[in-house]
């Protein structure tokens, strides 16, 4: 793993010599920093931030985020403050950079996962967009283009053209975006079908039967009835684009489709964010994240990588425990705390230690 003017990380090179790595340190070192450009890698998206220059170290041009995977694949990730992103892997640079995402998979826990059930809807559509991500590496580019679509719609919406011109572009737009969002609500509904079962399994492991959770897919296009296939979705769509226009032309944003769903999580048939205890909630997010860990290594084939980014100090004892013995020894892990007591002597004696100050491993 190597990374070079990546937030504060000016320049850091780590072997992974265990299945575990234990990356300690005080508050502000660079920890989430370093599980962050490991994400990044991995999965082409941060879920700390969305703008590249903001990840780019103070002062410098770039920033590059390098990894040689067990099978001596070479993976390296330019993020440039002009001229957008390079990914090369085995040293060609790729002409699509979803094609740097295969060799590692990973699935990251964070504590501001923690604020999954009480966020806005976004936090939760921008988490199962993650989980998509992670068994469908082709979804990353359909939310790039359904994002570039919805920015002009809306853009379209607020421009002073004549009617006629304006109702026939949006035409055009109505189309595209009917298309690409058709396929996103198919991907995100078939992902929480296949989640709902392995999270609900934990959730009773850990919760106990009387608390059952249900995921319920709440979409910002109306079907008339359930339905698996894409014509149906792409055909609602475009009607409600249709319908909704005389609104959306006065509020100038568009009011259907995938930007607008939501994810109901639900405990024993309440709303968790309205009903659940700290508790309560706390043990669904886990829930969430241990099947998640689940389902992508069963769709992938082999173990994602497991990113613990300072949530062992956001949870009590006892689902510290049932957390580190569920990750087990199947699972590649980098675990980040500001101490290593959280950790069992057993647990320390199977990893690798190091300790992180200023952003440099401390020698």
């Amino acid at each position: 793993m190597d990374l070079r003017h990546f937030r504060n990380i000016d320049g850091l090179q780590l072997t992974l010599e265990a299945p575990r790595l234990l990356v300690i340190g005080s508050n502000g070192q660079g920890k989430s920093n370093l599980l962050e450009g490991v994400e990044l890698l991995t999965s082409l998206r941060s879920h700390r931030c969305s703008v590249d220059r903001d990840l780019i170290g103070h002062g410098h041009p770039w920033s590059r985020l390098g990894a040689l995977t067990d099978e001596a694949d070479s993976l390296q990730l330019e993020l440039r403050r002009s001229g957008g992103r390079q990914a090369f892997r085995n040293g060609k640079r790729l002409e699509r950079q979803l094609d740097l995402i295969g060799p590692l998979r990973c699935v990251g826990f964070s504590a501001l996962d923690l604020d999954l059930v009480r966020g806005e809807p976004a936090l939760r559509r921008q988490w199962l967009d993650r989980v998509v991500l992670q068994l469908e590496p082709v979804y990353g580019a359909l939310l790039s283009r359904y994002g570039r679509l919805l920015r002009q719609r809306s853009q379209l919406l607020r421009r002073g053209l004549g009617a006629g011109t304006r109702q026939e572009l949006l035409e055009a737009f109505d189309q595209q975006m009917a298309l690409v969002g058709a396929r996103l609500h198919r991907r995100r509904q078939r992902a929480l079908r296949r989640l709902e079962p392995l999270a609900a399994a934990w959730q009773q492991r850990i919760g106990g039967a009387g608390e059952p959770l249900r995921l319920d897919y709440i979409s910002g296009t109306v079907l008339a009835e359930a339905s698996d296939e894409e014509g149906p979705w792409r055909q609602a769509l475009e009607e409600q684009l249709r319908q909704q226009r005389p609104e959306e032309e006065r509020l100038g944003q568009c009011q259907v489709g995938p930007h607008r769903d939501e994810v109901a999580l639900l405990i024993g048939g309440q709303a968790a964010r309205r009903y659940g205890s700290a508790g309560q909630q706390r043990t669904l997010v886990l829930a969430l994240k241990l099947g998640e860990l689940e389902l992508v290594g069963q769709v992938v084939g082999q173990p994602p990588l497991l990113l613990l980014d300072d949530v062992l100090a956001e949870l009590d004892p006892g689902r510290q425990q049932l957390l580190l013995e569920a990750v087990g020894d199947g699972h590649q892990c980098l675990v980040s705390a500001t101490h290593l007591e959280a950790f069992s002597t057993g647990w320390r004696a199977r990893s690798q230690v190091v300790e992180l100050r200023s952003g440099a491993l401390v020698a």
